[in-house]
């Protein structure tokens, strides 16, 4: 057992990132960053890297293609960080062969469902201060979430007092469905859009016609005023 931990603690490699410590689990690379100081995600992680531990840091973003250079990762932990912005592309290249992402206790209040979608992988999202919205309602609908930790995923904010400070799924169970709150409002702007341009084209027209009326009026005084041909006949 001695000797399996002094392999496991071997460092690999000279490419691994100064702030991160580089081991091999059974024959896999693992890159370990944790409670490092870091506030963003070092590009140099070793492209064969098949778990990453970020956890424990002050990262704020998670770029587009962050990971994409990361085609054998499995496990990513970015949890207890300070994200607060996960952009659309920010796991691309990496979606297909994720097993568990964590992203638990950081403070992300909403995240583009395009960006978690896609993946396989098991999520972790709790303790974070969500916004409840159709996005996370689609996310937690069609992702695979941790099933341990669906309960910590709590509104934060939310379109109504009463949703604060209770679980999204207990939310979405007693019948809510934020998605079609939105899609309601869509359809409100949409008519108060066409109904603003179906009264500027009856504007347009009333004007239109009373444009005319009065120079028909114009023209027929015009030809009343004129001398009539039994006049000039006498």
């Amino acid at each position: 057992q001695a000797v399996f931990c002094l392999l496991l603690c071997v460092p690999w490699g000279s490419s691994c990132p100064r702030s991160c410590q580089c081991t091999e689990r059974a024959g896999a690379k693992a890159v370990l960053c944790s409670s490092r100081h870091l506030e963003e995600i070092p590009k140099d992680i070793p492209k064969d890297a098949v778990f990453l531990k970020l956890d424990a840091n002050s990262i704020t973003r998670i770029p587009s293609n962050a990971f994409r250079h990361l085609s054998h990762l499995e496990e990513l932990d970015l949890s207890r960080n300070a994200i607060e912005k996960i952009d659309r592309a920010a796991f691309k290249g990496v979606a297909a062969g994720l097993r568990t992402l964590d992203l638990s206790s950081n403070r992300i209040r909403s995240i583009p469902k395009e960006a978690l979608l896609a993946l396989n992988a098991k999520l972790r999202l709790a303790n974070n201060p969500w916004h409840c919205e159709c996005a996370l309602q689609e996310v937690l609908w069609e992702a695979r979430l941790d099933p341990d930790s669906v309960q910590d995923i709590t509104c934060h904010t939310a379109p109504r007092e009463e949703y604060v400070g209770k679980p999204l799924l207990q939310v979405l169970d007693a019948g809510v469905n934020f998605c079609s709150v939105r899609q309601r409002t869509t359809d409100v702007a949409m008519f108060i859009t066409m109904f603003g341009w179906f009264t500027m084209v009856i504007v347009y027209v009333i004007c239109y016609v009373r444009h005319n009326r009065e120079d028909t009026c114009k023209h027929v005084d015009y030809l009343k005023s004129l001398p009539s041909t039994q006049g000039h006949a006498e």
